[in-house]
């Protein structure tokens, strides 16, 4: 998890510092072609006084379009949405992987502790219980050890370490609704703090214009729009997790049913 973590916090600080020299560059760039565009245009009209043909616009890429967005929006606000989703993203690709390394064919552990049970060997059924990973093994393998008790302290036992076992499913699902919940809280906030600002801007200018208006509002709702982005990329995770520990929780309570029938048929509980 700490690995993962660093690895994602090492792309964050390459992506911020390639926006920050994007920053530096653009309004250079910008002058610089709006000069070349002056300079051009005044040949231009000499030349041809009618309509002159419309260049092509040059294409922008989606990469260099969400980095100019991302900067039009402010890198405070938008920097701390883009800490929150990287932070979300890292607990749910963890949950992911660790469920999926959780995630066990019951019905084989099944038949190999049939099996065992069938040559009454208890020990053999509970190493088979050792040797396979998973919380569900786990689950069993504490009913296997209160076998001498009775079918009341197994499935006491099964019941309990079940409680330990969910809570170790859902281990990191607060962060990640954590950061669901804050992406489009900053998003607001950030764009609250841009219409403030912009309505600065018309004060200062003295002239409600269209263009002062427009750029002030686009620029205070881009925050909204990749608080929102985030919120909905670390929602699908999140759904998807969940499915897959209740997938996980649903196999435990069967397999748990199935090994107190299996003990019961083999004669497994002593009297």
């Amino acid at each position: 998890m700490r690995n993962l973590l660093a690895f994602l916090f090492l792309i964050c600080m390459i992506v911020f510092s390639a926006n920050a020299v994007y920053a530096q560059d653009a309004p250079a760039t910008q002058d610089t072609a709006a000069s070349e565009q002056v300079e051009e245009a005044a040949p231009a009209e000499e030349a041809a006084p009618a309509a002159a043909p419309e260049e092509a616009l040059p294409e922008i890429s989606g990469y260099q379009l969400l980095k100019k967005y991302f900067i039009d929006g402010g890198w405070q606000f938008m920097t701390l949405v883009l800490v929150a989703l990287i932070l979300g993203l890292a607990f749910a690709i963890e949950r992911i992987i660790t469920l999926n390394i959780a995630s066990t064919n019951t019905d084989k552990l099944l038949s190999r502790i049939d099996e065992r049970l069938k040559s009454n060997d208890m020990e053999g059924a509970m190493e088979v219980c050792k040797s396979t990973p998973g919380p569900t093994a786990s689950i069993l393998f504490e009913g296997l050890k209160s076998a001498g008790k009775g079918p009341d302290a197994v499935e006491k036992s099964i019941v309990a370490y079940g409680g330990v076992q969910m809570g170790l499913l859902e281990r990191g699902l607060v962060w990640i609704s954590l950061f669901i919940a804050l992406a489009p809280m900053l998003g607001f906030l950030g764009t609250v703090i841009g219409m403030v600002q912009a309505f600065d801007r018309i004060e200062a200018v003295g002239d409600l214009s269209p263009s002062v208006v427009a750029g002030g509002i686009k620029v205070a709702l881009l925050t909204t729009v990749f608080g929102l982005i985030t919120a909905i990329i670390l929602q699908i995770f999140y759904n998807y997790i969940v499915s897959k520990i209740d997938a996980i929780v649903n196999k435990m309570e069967d397999a748990s049913i199935a090994l107190v029938d299996i003990m019961v048929d083999n004669g497994a509980f002593k009297h």
